[in-house]
């Protein structure tokens, strides 16, 4: 047998060769794709909120990915991977991205899930108003239900209850005071989408406008794979924008905003765990 440094040298790998791997499992092969995967997750588990994989992992969550997402291991799960459940790709958008937030500590080890494009339609509000906030719209109040019980339906007593800052009112079209809500499933906010806000109003030095958030990092899933957010499809976000407009994402991809009363996208985010 040759050694090591005889055989031809090459520069590149290819998605097909293998390695050998030898420890307490015995000798065996793996591929150089799942090899440059599993490596980035054995540097912590958090790294791997890191690494876009974007697998299929089938139609129902097992007691072995339960374990791991409620351990905080996140064995084998990755950014992009997702669940077909109920006809719909669930994929996952971040790991712990709430742990130890909140004015009660959520400290359920979790999942952050978002659909891969809109579950379906709907308005902000009836008529182009704010008023009331987010917390006050239509959506938050009823437009949403349908999303809770899809997902509800989806992943059962793996849903999480964490505690979300939410705009509940709206002065001369900026939004203008916030409390703490139980949340379970909420649209999106411009820093989640985007990482940072671009459409919903500033503070200027005399007015000051509520933006606190919880929320205050891109999630991992559009900070790697922006085609993520661009998929041809407009959705709604939570932002106030002015006294009739909200934020949302338009189907050309452009961080937007847009009257209360048109029917666009619900893509909300919620945690499991």
């Amino acid at each position: 047998m040759a050694k090591l440094t005889e055989y031809t040298e090459s520069s590149r790998f290819d998605s097909g060769d293998i390695l050998i791997k030898d420890g307490s499992n015995g000798t065996k092969k793996i591929l150089v794709a799942n090899a440059a995967v599993e490596f980035a997750g054995l540097v912590s588990a958090i790294n791997r909120r890191n690494v876009y994989r974007g697998k299929n992992l089938g139609t129902t969550i097992t007691a072995a990915q339960k374990s791991a997402i409620q351990a905080g291991t996140f064995d084998d799960l990755f950014i992009g991977d997702y669940w077909v459940i109920g006809g719909v790709n669930w994929v996952i958008a971040d790991m712990d991205y709430w742990y130890n937030c909140g004015d009660t500590a959520f400290t359920n080890h979790h999942l952050v899930i978002v659909p891969s494009t809109s579950l379906y339609n709907a308005t902000m509000n009836e008529t182009n108003t704010t008023e009331g906030g987010y917390v006050g719209s239509l959506m938050y109040t009823e437009n949403l239900n349908d999303a809770k019980t899809t997902i509800s339906t989806a992943f059962g007593d793996m849903l999480l209850t964490h505690r979300e800052y939410l705009v509940n009112a709206v002065t001369d079209g900026h939004p203008s005071a916030g409390a703490w809500f139980d949340s379970t499933v909420e649209l999106m906010n411009e820093v989640m989408v985007y990482g940072s806000y671009i459409r919903t109003p500033a503070s200027d030095g005399v007015k000051m406008v509520t933006r606190t958030t919880i929320d205050k990092q891109q999630l991992s899933l559009f900070r790697l794979n922006p085609r993520a957010i661009n998929n041809r499809v407009s959705i709604w976000l939570r932002d106030v924008v002015s006294s009739s407009f909200f934020a949302d994402v338009s189907n050309g991809g452009i961080a937007d905003a847009t009257y209360a009363s048109y029917y666009l996208g619900v893509r909300p985010a919620f945690a499991i765990g």
